[in-house]
């Protein structure tokens, strides 16, 4: 009889397989992007629960001189670590962004930001071309306008992205009460 991690459905999501990367959850765009601290607040469950679960985390900042740091909540619980400045939408097309994921030898990408038809869209695309599987938290990512995050996540999911909700991804990679850092996990999801 197999054993029930070897059963595991190949499109779920594994914490030793899988980078989390925050896209641009900037200040410049809090007046902007409906729902906006909807997805600050699971970004930030998000990356607790990659903290707790060992999934390397990148975070990514479009200019920041004239958009803004990553928002104060996530930078909070971040620390100084994890971010990149770029000023390409696709956080791949950037150089040093692309080098690290890819020296993290990880498969899943799990994405989470802003905005889901530009910059979360395209790295999503250059990810599937890297032979790499974009997962999309579509209740941590957004645009300004509600029929973009739409049709982008549309568009992904047609072209192989996965798309999952951060609470669906965190208990894939948690796999059963049994994980160690369960009751931590529970906390942050409730």
């Amino acid at each position: 009889m197999k054993e029930v991690d070897s059963m595991r459905h190949e499109k779920l999501l594994r914490a030793d397989k899988c980078v989390l990367m925050v896209v641009d959850v900037q200040e410049a765009f809090r007046d902007h992007i409906p729902d906006f601290d909807r997805i600050v607040e699971r970004s930030r469950v998000m990356i607790e629960a990659a903290k707790l679960l060992d999934v390397p985390i990148i975070v990514t900042e479009q200019y920041p001189k004239g958009l803004g740091r990553t928002v104060e909540t996530l930078r909070n619980i971040l620390g100084e670590s994890h971010y990149y400045d770029k000023i390409t939408f696709s956080c791949l097309q950037d150089e040093t962004v692309r080098e690290v994921l890819l020296t993290t030898a990880r498969k899943q990408v799990l994405v989470v930001g802003i905005e889901a038809h530009v910059c979360v869209s395209q790295t999503a695309y250059d990810a599937i071309m890297l032979e790499l599987e974009p997962y999309l938290a579509v209740d941590a990512i957004g645009s300004r306008r509600p029929s973009d995050t739409e049709t982008a996540v549309r568009r992904l999911r047609d072209a192989g992205a996965i798309v999952t909700t951060t609470e669906a991804a965190i208990m894939e990679m948690t796999l059963s009460s049994k994980h160690p850092k369960f009751r931590e996990i529970s906390k942050l999801i409730k």
